[in-house]
């Protein structure tokens, strides 16, 4: 799914009253990612669960070293993929790649869930994902895009003004762009941008098949683009007003991933759990 990309906000873009008042913004959502253990059975209620807990070792392992890697849940029967489900949870950050795939974080960051589908939307393959952001995700993004923003033939509508500027600062971040590298953020609600610019802007960087929405700090809805490295980030409020609106030059924002500190975390936590079972 993808979003329409608002038009102009923020400060130096409404009028300002005619008694001099100012406008008061509002302020960013405040909310922080926070850890909620599972409410699991006890040992002597489950019965051979002894496939689930051996994927849930590997996990375990896998976070422990700080070692990224797939662990395939298919073959597990309804009893251990049960299990499997009630020990992660559903975390903060859920993600669309496509008609193929969906992926959603686990209530131990780091540690995502990945669906592939077919067609009809049956199940194909079932995984756990230990890492900062699904692979899975990525690799979906970077075959959508292309290594650079679309051509723009002929006379610049008549309402786009600013975003020509923006398109070469664009350009010029990605031509300079290293994998790793801190992201290039273009606050938008702070220009003075028209509808016509933030309308062009989105045609050259064209929409790309990701989206994801991570509720670890507000609202926050990220979208792929169909340029390489190149998404919209965007804040909403509780009532779904758009607060903050940016274009990020990154691998994948900071905003939907697992920090490294997260990935210690759930590894002490995933390792406590494992050994009510052992």
């Amino acid at each position: 799914m993808s979003a329409t990309i608002p038009g102009p906000v923020g400060p130096g873009t409404q009028p300002g009253d005619e008694d001099g008042a100012e406008l008061s913004y509002m302020e960013m959502p405040k909310g922080m990612r926070t850890y909620s253990a599972p409410s699991m059975p006890e040992p002597d209620e489950v019965e051979d669960i002894a496939s689930a807990l051996a994927v849930l070792h590997a996990v375990s392992a896998a976070l422990a070293r700080g070692q990224a890697g797939s662990f395939d849940l298919t073959a597990l029967n309804s009893a251990n993929r049960d299990f499997v489900d009630q020990l992660l949870g559903e975390g903060e950050v859920s993600v669309i790649a496509g008609s193929a795939v969906q992926a959603q974080e686990s209530v131990l960051a780091g540690v995502w869930r990945v669906h592939e589908v077919d067609a009809d939307g049956q199940l194909m393959r079932d995984t756990i994902e230990v890492g900062t952001f699904p692979r899975a995700v990525l690799s979906i993004a970077a075959a959508a895009a292309r290594p650079s923003l679309s051509r723009h033939d002929g006379a610049l509508p008549a309402d786009v003004y600013n975003a020509p500027a923006l398109v070469t600062e664009i350009e010029d971040r990605l031509a300079a762009f290293e994998p790793g590298a801190p992201a290039h953020v273009i606050n938008l609600s702070l220009l003075p941008l028209t509808e016509g610019d933030v309308a062009f802007l989105d045609s050259r960087l064209t929409k790309g098949p990701v989206t994801v929405l991570s509720r670890g700090y507000g609202n926050c809805r990220i979208t792929s683009t169909g340029t390489c490295n190149a998404w919209w980030v965007q804040y909403f409020n509780s009532r779904e007003v758009l607060i903050l609106n940016t274009i990020e030059v990154t691998d994948v924002p900071s905003v939907a991933c697992a920090a490294p500190e997260d990935l210690e975390d759930s590894a002490q936590r995933l390792a406590e759990i494992l050994e009510v079972y052992r």
